[in-house]
């Protein structure tokens, strides 16, 4: 994969040159661009704006190297707007091997995902929704996700009796346990359509004051389920679904009155629903990850929507371009998480239910 790597002043100088736009992007070969920071940038403020906006504008992924202890906002030489202005920040070269890595996996995807967040800044909810399930089913029906599906076959599982999601009242608390421990709560159709009704009895009860969301099992949700992934014959009306069905909706409606309780897993829907959330709580075990571009996809349960209004677009970006996983403690000190609380082993909801820990 072509890595190109430029000061400012030299990637400024490359695209005063249209044809160098089309050049240095995604469907020319170039997935990843690489601007060298940590230096006088040397370029006068109108030429600087335009290098920010033509970052905006590239169709690759852009990253800065900005070594730590660089110049600061007060340096004639900051290069602050620059950097914000690239997909993702790091610090040294061994970060930016992982990235680079990544993005050669699944470039079409990398793309897809670092563009969905570098223009989601202005959309409403509703347009983050249908923007990101809008990308979602297009690389649905990419090359990249049909190498990973082929080499990863749908395996038959036994029919599951029983819902996908409980709904017990305690007082005027509603807690909601997603229940498929056998497969550590992967979202399946079935647990989607579960939140909703859940989630939409509790918004139609005016005497219930908050709710708990849990898993029950060894983690509270492992991401999407696996085997479902491309099942559905349209994508067109798979995206549809999505939309009409956005559990991230209820949790944006249910607002403070609302807070997700995560241990073990919390990976793709598993964080990007609780992200919605007013509180989110997290067992100090807990291990999350957006590990969808793996797969050659990107976050579909509003996760481009939900994270980077906790922890910025290009924290955002760093997680689901590596797929790397993160502590509790590390969620915590971004603020995607909450509050650090040892979880219960026996959970409320969970103690007279079979399959429950």
């Amino acid at each position: 994969m072509k890595v190109r790597r430029y000061t400012p002043a030299a990637l400024h100088e490359s695209l005063l040159h249209s044809p160098a736009s089309h050049d240095l992007s995604t469907v020319a070969g170039v997935p990843l661009v690489v601007v060298e920071l940590g230096g006088p940038v040397h370029l006068p403020p109108d030429r600087r704006a335009r290098l920010v906006a033509d970052l905006g504008r590239l169709g690759t992924v852009t990253i800065a190297v900005r070594p730590a202890g660089g110049p600061s906002e007060s340096d004639e030489s900051d290069e602050s707007d620059i950097a914000e202005a690239c997909d993702v920040v790091v610090a040294d070269d061994d970060a930016l091997g992982v990235l680079v890595e990544a993005v050669h996996r699944t470039p079409l995807a990398a793309t897809t995902f670092a563009l969905l967040l570098r223009h989601g800044a202005n959309r409403s909810l509703e347009a983050g929704f249908i923007a990101e399930s809008t990308a979602y089913s297009v690389l649905q029906a990419g090359p990249e996700f049909a190498e990973w599906r082929r080499a990863r076959p749908v395996r038959v599982r036994p029919t599951e009796i029983g819902p996908a999601v409980l709904i017990d009242r305690e007082d005027d608390v509603a807690v909601v346990t997603l229940a498929r421990p056998h497969v550590h709560n992967a979202f399946s159709a079935r647990l989607r359509d579960g939140l909703v009704q859940a989630l939409e009895t509790v918004l139609l009860d005016p005497s219930i004051h908050s709710v708990e969301v849990r898993g029950s099992g060894p983690s509270f949700c492992s991401g999407g389920d696996l085997d479902e992934f491309g099942s559905f014959p349209d994508p067109t009306q798979a995206h549809l679904i999505r939309v009409d069905r956005h559990v991230g909706r209820l949790v944006d409606r249910l607002g403070t009155r609302i807070e997700f309780h995560l241990h073990g897993a919390a990976m793709g829907a598993g964080i990007e629903l609780p992200a919605f959330a007013g509180r989110v709580l997290a067992d100090p075990g807990t291990v999350i990850a957006l590990p969808e571009l793996s797969l050659g996809l990107l976050p579909g349960a509003g996760g481009t929507v939900s994270l980077p209004r906790r922890i910025g677009r290009q924290r955002t970006a760093w997680l689901g371009l590596t797929g790397q996983s993160i502590d509790a403690p590390t969620a915590l000190a971004w603020g995607l998480i909450d509050e650090m609380v040892p979880r219960s082993t026996t959970p409320p909801s969970c103690d007279h239910r079979g399959g429950c820990p």
